[in-house]
């Protein structure tokens, strides 16, 4: 016979642990990128080029996000200079270039090369032959995955040709 006073307490206990598997797989890029908490640069020019409903929607997307130590390596006032109204297509044109579109999982490019074209149009490197390097940039965390993409953390913020 089960203890019903056990069942319950055993049942309380687990069911927090179901539903945070479950709200932590049910954000877009977006929210992902915002509880991460090392993309707030990141999140305030995706908000200033006015992309946040495209990286909302449905994708699949890949993006290569650099962290918030990535964007402060730029020359000083770099980044503020991006965010002014007038700046804004070259502000979409950067971000879009560290979008692909699908979901490429780390596991599918592992020990391979590639130019992948960008949501921008331009091609960029990626190189899986020794670690992860996207141009420039090296991927220091993979695979964090989102409703609609995944997200790959990169060290530099890589500009289109």
């Amino acid at each position: 016979m089960i203890n019903l006073k056990s069942f319950t307490v055993a049942l309380l206990a687990v069911l927090p642990l179901a539903f945070a598997s479950v709200s932590a797989k049910a954000q877009d890029i977006v929210d992902t990128a915002i509880a991460a908490g090392q993309f707030g640069t990141l999140v305030a020019a995706v908000q200033a080029a006015e992309l946040v409903d495209v990286l909302k929607g449905d994708g699949p997307f890949t993006v290569f996000a650099p962290s918030d130590e990535a964007f402060a390596a730029l020359p000083a006032g770099t980044v503020e200079n991006l965010l002014k109204p007038e700046n804004k297509d070259q502000l979409v044109a950067i971000l879009t270039y560290h979008v692909v579109p699908g979901k490429i999982m780390s596991a599918d490019i592992a020990g391979k090369t590639a130019e992948v074209t960008t949501v921008q149009g331009s091609d960029i490197s990626v190189n899986a032959m020794n670690g992860v390097m996207v141009d420039s940039a090296t991927v220091v965390a993979a695979d964090i995955e989102a409703d609609n993409g995944v997200i790959h953390v990169i060290d530099q913020v890589v500009m289109p040709n």
